[in-house]
């Protein structure tokens, strides 16, 4: 007896539009997040002028997101997470709650912002290693040749820059970039689970049950690590936005589009956030782009095109 492989058939309509959504959604949350590194280094300040801790800014803003998720929780009457739900949200909230937000206030004392978001180009590599381990998604061979080339620049950025601040180009490795690099980690497991979590929940509901359920970590520990000095107003308005903005409404868009349009294929949206951090870091904090920054910049995004392009297939039993 013969057996007849399954067809393949065409994406439809239905599938397209989603996919478009999801993307659309996915780059307003990385416009909302491209403004995170600068903020932060608003808030740290510089190791020559430092300003807020950047234990305080990672946690301080969690809790500040943990009380509007707690009452967005209330006023949508959000039921409670089910049992199986709960191991995911420790997984999401430990990515992004914890793991992300600390470790890149930490760094960012240290290395400038354009030079962060360079940086921050490892990023989609890792969410979409995730997501096809997570959603059991089967990425092309393209696909994972142009996310590998996007991440291989990024990592030859960080070393001829070597996270001094400079314009000029110094072989070596900052220890800074350690952290920026472990933190990328910490939020592609964040986004991966996240995402999975938002195909069975509200994307508002999983970000805010993530926060929620961190608060008796986060809240005594912002308590104590508090500024106890006088703080620029710059300082605190950055803080709210890491707050409302980066820690809260940003996951609002993004884990919707995760959901809708895919983590693997979605989360390559990400590749565009080192260019955005970059034309909001000049303005907002003086810092100057240079054609090394320019040009590997411009050979990051190049690979998002190409890899848009790519097919992402599912992972499915083959029946006679």
């Amino acid at each position: 007896m013969n057996v007849q492989a399954p067809a393949i058939r065409a994406p439809s309509h239905d599938t397209r539009a989603a996919l478009s959504r999801g993307l659309w959604l996915g780059l307003l949350g990385v416009v909302i997040f491209a403004f995170t590194l600068p903020m932060t280094r608003l808030a740290t300040g510089t190791a020559d002028a430092p300003l807020m801790s950047g234990v305080f800014i990672a946690l301080g803003r969690a809790v500040v997101a943990a009380v509007l998720s707690a009452l967005l929780l209330w006023a949508t009457r959000a039921p409670l997470p089910t049992r199986d739900t709960w191991l995911p949200l420790v997984f999401t909230s430990a990515g992004v709650v914890l793991g992300f937000p600390l470790l890149t206030s930490i760094a960012m004392r240290h290395v400038e912002a354009v030079h962060a978001s360079v940086i921050v180009g490892v990023l989609p590599l890792a969410t979409a290693a995730a997501g096809a381990l997570l959603h059991r998604q089967r990425p092309s061979t393209g696909f994972w040749l142009c996310a590998a080339l996007g991440s291989a620049l990024v990592v030859t950025y960080a070393v001829l820059r070597s996270g001094a601040g400079g314009s000029g180009i110094r072989i070596g490795f900052h220890w800074a970039d350690g952290l920026l690099l472990a933190a990328m980690l910490f939020a592609a497991m964040g986004y991966a689970w996240g995402a999975k979590l938002s195909q069975r929940m509200r994307a508002e509901h999983v970000i805010c049950w993530a926060l929620v359920i961190a608060l008796p970590f986060t809240l005594p520990l912002a308590y104590v690590t508090r500024p106890l000095a006088a703080m620029p107003a710059t300082a605190w308005w950055a803080f709210g936005y890491l707050a409302v903005f980066s820690m809260w409404l940003g996951f609002f868009a993004w884990y919707r589009g995760l959901a809708l349009g895919g983590t693997v294929r979605v989360s390559q949206v990400q590749l565009a956030q080192p260019f955005i951090s970059m034309l909001f870091a000049v303005p907002l904090l003086g810092e100057s782009l240079d054609a090394v920054t320019v040009l590997f910049g411009i050979a990051v995004i190049a690979t998002v095109f190409a890899g848009r392009r790519m097919p992402v297939h599912s992972k499915q039993k083959a029946t006679p």
